[in-house]
């Protein structure tokens, strides 16, 4: 039996549930909860875990009880848990550099400034792993400053307006995983990158 392993980043607590920087933990809980499965913490994996089957693959979700700055500590004891590649992993994660609702899935890649990303390089010494990142559009410009307000935007949280959106994102990736054991990997890329929120 296959199993895949996906772990949304986020950050742990309350206070963060609803911030764009949640994204990764909100798609998990979304396809957790179709499949009527809940989320245990395992100290041991750093994360909270849920598990379940769709057709022949066994499903393993993680959300990362780090804190965002620090969740390549909870890939590493995943990977060394499991004894698995690195390859068998997803990593969703938001992205102030696309636009909202925009999906982009690679393979590899910088961290593009993302801190989560940036603490799963360095903690797994590799950029090569696969990641689907979720626009959340960038920050608006502060009134009466020339700069944006990175950190107040990503913690910020989600607006109906948004949250609308992201709901089609988040149905459109969860189709895509589903399929990740029925359909070739390149076909989803190609789903995933392709997706157009106005055209949903």
């Amino acid at each position: 039996m296959r199993e895949i392993f996906l772990i949304g980043l986020g950050n742990p607590g309350r206070k963060y549930s609803n911030s764009r920087h949640n994204i990764g933990y909100s798609l998990l809980e979304n396809l957790s909860k179709k499949y009527n499965s809940n989320f245990l913490l395992k100290d041991k994996l750093k994360s909270y875990c849920s598990e379940f089957q769709i057709n022949n693959s066994t499903f393993r979700l993680f959300l990362p009880n780090t804190f965002m700055n620090n969740s390549g500590d909870a890939v590493r004891a995943i990977v060394n848990w499991y004894k698995i590649d690195l390859e068998q992993i997803f990593i969703i994660v938001d992205d102030k550099d696309l636009p909202l609702g925009k999906i982009r899935f690679r393979t590899k890649g910088s961290s593009g400034g993302h801190n989560g990303l940036k603490s799963i390089i360095e903690q797994m010494q590799t950029k090569n792993f696969k990641r689907i990142r979720i626009g959340i559009g960038s920050p608006p410009l502060t009134e009466g400053k020339s700069h944006f307000n990175t950190i107040s935007h990503v913690l910020g949280n989600i607006s109906p307006e948004e949250k609308s959106i992201l709901d089609k994102v988040y149905k459109r990736v969860i189709k895509s995983l589903e399929e990740l054991n029925t359909k070739k990997e390149e076909y989803i890329i190609n789903e995933l990158n392709s997706f157009d929120r106005d055209q949903q």
